[in-house]
């Protein structure tokens, strides 16, 4: 994940940000909103910026409202990545915040969320989540994924997936381009697991969560993947 597209747009932290509470889950402080009651939960794995960022939070509230329990752990454990700490280039940050170490810390989420009862999960990873999402696919530890603008994605981690998966992708990405989507997409519609992959036009690396909220046009097509990922929660986390 190097070039400066996955680190455009950085949001604005805000620790108090959104509907919900943070609490500990697997020894992780944890963006949590919605109800247990439903049983069923989404887990949402952010990308380099973290769990404070206002717009991710505000799509953890949005998917809640979708009767769903959702979790957005902090993964990174308080040192999101910032762009203007010049003693922590993403090369040097990257090395202590692997996504090999998100799924570690993931797995140990899906174990906490299944003692308190849920009974069905699914996973959307924006960027750097995405990874985490592509490894949860495979062993296979949800029912449901969504990669949004992934990074670090690679063509045997598709041949691997074993879920439902969504793959939702910019028409402008170095990190993921149209051309590395389309082959998932070949890969996907070859084998036995149900997939939907598509690509946005005019938009780049992030669009989903680092939007600008005075944009009409880009609050369009945030908002337009965000209920794609709904949808397919809906059909497949029940």
């Amino acid at each position: 994940m190097s070039g400066p597209q996955c680190c455009s747009n950085p949001p604005t932290l805000d620790s108090a940000s959104g509907a919900g509470h943070v609490e500990n889950l697997a020894g992780l402080n944890t963006y949590v909103s919605g109800s247990l009651q439903s049983k069923l939960a989404v887990f949402l794995i952010s990308d380099i910026f973290g769990y404070e960022a206002p717009n991710f939070r505000k799509l953890a509230d949005k998917v809640a409202a979708a009767g769903f329990y959702v979790v957005a752990p902090d993964f990174f454990y308080g040192e999101p990545y910032d762009p203007n700490n010049p003693d922590r280039p993403l090369s040097v940050w990257i090395k202590d915040h692997g996504p090999d170490k998100g799924y570690e810390d993931a797995k140990l989420v899906i174990d906490a969320l299944k003692s308190k009862g849920v009974s069905s999960i699914g996973a959307a990873g924006f960027c750097w989540g995405a990874k985490v999402v592509a490894e949860l696919a495979k062993d296979p530890l949800i029912q449901a994924a969504v990669m949004l603008h992934p990074s670090f994605v690679i063509v045997d981690d598709i041949k691997s997936v074993k879920v439902p998966i969504a793959i939702l992708g910019a028409e402008h990405d170095h990190m993921s381009p149209p051309e590395l989507l389309k082959q998932f997409d070949e890969i996907l519609k070859a084998s036995e697991v149900d997939s939907y992959v598509k690509i946005f036009p005019k938009v780049a690396h992030g669009w989903s969560v680092r939007y600008d909220v005075n944009d009409l046009a880009a609050v369009s097509s945030a908002n337009e993947a965000q209920q794609d990922m709904l949808e397919w929660f809906a059909k497949y986390v029940k």
